[in-house]
């Protein structure tokens, strides 16, 4: 599947090469600038037909591989996302956790602060578990 639009496309860039050749050698023919025993295209425009074809030739490497790779995904692969996974999950536990504990600090700070006229600081009781003074949790 890849490697037929893969010699499609080197046969366009060949064929695309192939014509500016031609025509170069036309206008150098008709024009007379260009001498008949130079080349038809300068260096820098063969050496960016050159970059060209490298390019797709890596393109049409990596394209394979990536074929390869989502056919048959490595063992490696999906273990390593799947410890991704865990990580991830345990880090979004502790993110609620730590909102969890900041409002219910900054909950309790409102309340001491509220009733004793602000004492400032960090507040005179509780705080840093997980539940309030009623008993509930999250």
């Amino acid at each position: 599947m890849a490697t037929t639009s893969t010699s499609d496309t080197e046969h366009h860039l060949l064929a695309a090469a192939n014509d500016a050749n031609a025509s170069a050698a036309a206008s150098a023919a008709g024009g007379g600038e260009v001498d008949a025993d130079n080349e038809t295209l300068t260096p820098l425009e063969q050496e960016v037909l050159d970059e060209y074809a490298r390019l797709l030739g890596n393109l049409n490497h990596m394209s394979t591989l990536l074929a390869d790779l989502a056919a048959n995904p490595s063992a490696e692969i999906l273990d390593a996302l799947r410890g991704l996974e865990r990580k991830t999950s345990l880090v979004f536990t502790l993110l609620k956790a730590s909102v969890y504990s900041i409002v219910l600090n900054t909950q309790i700070r409102e309340e001491d602060g509220g009733g004793a006229g602000g004492e400032g600081g960090m507040g005179g009781g509780g705080g840093g578990g997980f539940g309030d003074s009623r008993g509930s949790v999250m």
